[in-house]
Parts: C-alpha cells; structure tokens; sequence
C-alpha cells in the first residue's frame, strides 16, 4: 500500500483510490451521489482532504452489511458540519441500523425456507407464490403470482 508523506494533506484520486481500495470510478460514484467531496485544482483535477479516506472506509463497511448509499448519505450528513464518522457515530448508527438488518435477515430467512416451493414451477405461476406475493395478500381471491408494489 502506497504510503502518503504526513506532509501532504490532499489526494488525488489515484492515491485515494490506492489507499482506500476503493477503485477510482466507485470514488467519483461516491462524490456524484454526494458522499464525498473534493475541491477543484486550476488544472481541474480533483483533490481529496486526507479525512477522506475514513469516510470512504466508513461507506465500505456500511455497505458490506448491506445499508443502501441513500441511508449512508443521510448519516454523514446528519453529522456536525459534514465531519469524518469516529467510533462514537459508527457505534450510534449501527445500533440505529440493527434493527433494519434483523428484519432484512428475517425476511431473507423467510424467501430461503419457500424457494423450493418454486423450483418446480420455473415461471412462479404458483397459486399462492410467496417470492411475488409475500403474505399471500390476493391468495383467496386470485390465482397466480401478482407484483405488489
């Protein structure tokens, strides 16, 4: 891993890329969606400040258990003037995030016990299908698989 000298306190994308493993594309996804931030050379060439690298660590380990880029974005910038996430917040959002993941495991637990019910099937034309119709809710009264927003 490329080190950076103490002494310079803005990246390039390259370097931010290299240290973040976060490949360079993922980096500008990031800052169009307004997750990070980076200020303009005259050359128009981006530069990040070194606190980057901690809030695209903080967006990676968020989205490796799953928490969508819009939640992210709203817990960055719920903090004070948009700083770096610390333990303290990492903490206080992923007790917030718990139960969201419980019930995302839940339900997920409950598409895996019924996925055999439609292996025969192949098109999901079941009568009840419950991956298209979870609860069954038209199930008395229609028969097949109906999208239910």
């Amino acid at each position: 891993m490329p080190q950076i000298p103490e002494k310079i306190h803005e990246l390039t994308v390259g370097q931010l890329s290299a240290r973040s493993g976060a490949a360079v594309s993922a980096l500008h996804f990031y800052e169009s969606k307004g997750l990070i931030s980076s200020r303009r050379t005259s050359g128009n060439q981006r530069r990040y400040s070194r606190d980057t690298l901690r809030r695209v660590a903080f967006i990676r380990a968020a989205q490796r258990v799953g928490i969508p880029l819009a939640t992210i974005r709203e817990a960055l910038a719920e903090l004070p003037e948009e700083r770096t996430p610390n333990r303290e917040d990492w903490a206080r959002l992923s007790e917030v995030w718990r139960s969201e993941l419980d019930e995302r495991i839940k339900q997920l637990n409950r598409l895996r016990d019924h996925l055999t019910d439609c292996i025969g099937c192949g098109c999901l034309s079941l009568e009840s299908c419950v991956l298209s119709n979870p609860g069954d809710a038209f199930g008395e009264r229609l028969t097949g698989s109906r999208l239910l927003a």
